[in-house]
């Protein structure tokens, strides 16, 4: 019985012996190895044999990217403004060894290294550039932390910072600032949409302006070159009709009652209009002289047989001559009318 409790006790010291010897590592790890205290190696994926209370795994490390996201830190700028920022960085470990054995804690180190490196680029700019230049402070920051965790065996792949808080009192300064900016455009809007709407409503006034100016010097022109044609069909009639002057003394007499008729308090007599009285008064007189001539002719033909006939008052002679130059007038002027009329239907 000892000896069978002796046999199972150096099988089960024989396979935990088989055992420790044999170390699996999963796939995107790194193992490792010291042999009485000093680094042996770095076991990879897989199957591998180590020696029994000789060699051990020292640390176990991750190759897979990573990220770490760092806490907010007091950052002064050069305007002396203290502004909160933090980062966040993707690395990778690229040599186990030296993230083991280079730096104590690699987590710790790239942290600090990142605050300080922020202090030194934020504190040689203002807050305004601070807020705009990120994508200079993130290439800065990973150029820095590239070049100092390569000796750990690390790979920085990128930066990013993730905010920036500035102080509560300059966020509210920066509100009105924006809040102020955005009324001054839209006043600025405003103005430019009142002014081009004045310009165009201008524009408008003087092109109406114009066009009524225009279309009332062309009415005027019309009209006068009507009144010109008119005058001019009125005159050819009326010479070719050859008018005497008692018809055209006549259209004189006829044309003052429509110059008294406008209301005017005065009115102007043309000089040709004395010439007009004269020629009327001579046909007047030459029709009496001729009635008078005929009267006294017959009564000496006809001596004492006949009575001689009672002479023709003067006032009588004289409204006979008016009522033949009227006649006259009439006739001259219904000539003048047809052959304005015949003009009219060979221009038409």
């Amino acid at each position: 019985m000892e000896l069978l409790l002796i046999v199972l006790v150096l099988v089960a010291l024989v396979v935990g012996a088989v055992a420790s010897t044999v170390r699996i590592v999963p796939q995107a790890r790194r193992y490792n190895i010291e042999r009485f205290g000093r680094y042996r190696g770095t076991l990879q994926p897989g199957l591998n044999f180590v020696i029994p209370l000789v060699d051990r795994v020292n640390t176990k490390l991750d190759v897979r990217e990573q990220v770490y996201s760092s806490n907010p830190r007091p950052v002064i700028t050069e305007d002396n403004l203290v502004v909160a920022i933090d980062t966040v960085l993707y690395y990778q470990i690229t040599d186990p060894r030296a993230a083991a054995y280079e730096v104590a804690d690699y987590l710790q180190a790239i942290d600090q290294l990142t605050v300080t490196t922020l202090r030194n680029l934020i504190g040689s700019m203002d807050l305004e550039s601070t807020l705009t230049s990120r994508e200079t402070i993130n290439v800065r920051l990973r150029e820095v932390l590239d070049d100092a965790t390569g000796k750990w065996g690390i790979r920085v792949n990128r930066v990013e910072i993730k905010a920036i808080d500035p102080p509560a009192s300059i966020k509210e300064a920066m509100e009105k600032q924006m809040r102020a900016e955005r009324d001054k455009r839209a006043a600025i809007l405003h103005a430019e949409g009142k002014r081009a709407s004045l310009i165009l409503e201008a524009e408008g006034t003087r092109q109406k302006s114009i066009l009524e100016a225009e279309g009332h010097q062309q009415a005027r022109v019309l009209e006068a070159d009507g009144e010109a044609n008119a005058l001019e069909r009125v005159f050819q009639a009326v010479h070719a009709n050859d008018a005497d002057a008692k018809v055209l003394a006549y259209k004189y007499l006829e044309m003052l009652p429509s110059l008294a008729a406008h209301g005017n308090s005065f009115w102007v007599i043309p000089g040709e209009l004395t010439e007009a009285m004269r020629t009327v008064t001579g046909a007047f007189a030459d029709s009496a002289s001729r009635s008078a001539g005929d009267s006294g002719n017959n009564s000496s033909n006809n001596g004492d047989e006949r009575r001689t006939p009672p002479v023709p008052a003067p006032r009588d002679a004289i409204e006979q001559a008016q009522r033949e130059a009227h006649e006259e007038a009439l006739k001259a002027v219904e000539a003048a009318k047809e052959e304005s009329a015949r003009a009219e239907r060979i221009v038409g």
